[in-house]
């Protein structure tokens, strides 16, 4: 459980590929994509349900190892008619990692993590006013590796209506970065940009998503595999800043120094070493 926990919590993208398309889980997995999200949900038809379960349940055996530790399951939310056979399927899958999506309880993660067996892993995909109220409990479950969000149906939910920059957004941004911090897992992963033909937009939400505390991205192509990554890396004058914020404090054995006029104390020292680390 703790390899899948961490390699979830390193990852900056996730790729979303419909369940029912079973010829395109290789390709997704070798997309560059961190990790890859099969879908049982939104991407796959009532009709074509069944079918999707049976092709995943058909082609897992045929994973490697490491493969299987990039993929995660999106199964249906605990409301739906079809939540209870892709509970059944997750029997047949050993060591899987599950997206729930509408997670809006521990009490739901609990039931989850105990189908899963230990070495269960879980996602949470915060997507509705209750997820938001309860996003601090949902971050504290057992086997919760990191938070994403779901911002397009959680829009819905609240009958919002967001411009480009979806600002009214911020606040659930925010709530899922603190939860996260406060339950000490991995920053959140952030939604998805719709347009997958608008490189500008996908820069520019993973920018937000950067400056938010988000250190990964929902994706729905392959196209924006590249511009994730490419988002959430250290820029050049970054790593210089970090470099020289690193090597300030050690001259100074640890204590208080100024650099270009800055006081360069310990919260400082910290995010100079996160960023390096995220260049690595």
């Amino acid at each position: 459980m703790q390899d899948l926990t961490n390699q979830i919590a390193l990852a900056r993208s996730f790729l979303f590929v419909p369940g029912n398309r079973p010829e395109r889980f290789g390709k997704a997995l070798a997309s560059g994509a961190d990790m890859v999200i099969v879908d049982l949900e939104d991407a796959v038809s009532p009709d074509d349900k069944p079918a999707a379960r049976g092709a995943l349940q058909q082609t897992w055996a045929g994973f490697s190892e490491p493969e299987r530790g990039r993929l995660l399951v999106r199964i249906n939310a605990t409301d739906t008619p079809w939540h209870a056979e892709d509970l059944n399927l997750l029997h047949e899958l050993s060591h899987a990692s599950v997206v729930l999506p509408k997670a809006e309880s521990a009490a739901q993660l609990h039931t989850l993590g105990h189908i899963l067996g230990p070495d269960g892993v879980l996602m949470p995909l915060i997507e509705s006013a209750r997820g938001i109220a309860n996003v601090n409990e949902i971050a504290a479950a057992p086997q919760v590796a990191r938070l994403a969000l779901g911002h397009i149906d959680l829009q819905a939910d609240l009958g919002m209506q967001c411009d480009a920059t979806e600002t009214e957004l911020l606040p659930a941004r925010f709530s899922l970065v603190l939860a996260s911090r406060l339950a000490q897992i991995a920053p959140p992963v952030d939604g998805v940009t719709v347009r997958t033909d608008d490189a500008a937009q996908m820069h520019a939400d993973t920018l937000r998503s950067k400056r938010m505390g988000f250190a990964a991205r929902l994706c729905i192509h392959p196209n924006q595999v590249g511009q994730a990554h490419a988002g959430f890396a250290p820029s050049a004058d970054e790593l210089t800043w970090a470099q020289r914020v690193v090597a300030a404090d050690q001259a100074s054995n640890g204590g208080a120094v100024k650099l270009d006029g800055r006081m360069i104390d310990r919260p400082v020292v910290l995010l100079a070493q996160r960023t390096l680390a995220a260049a690595r």
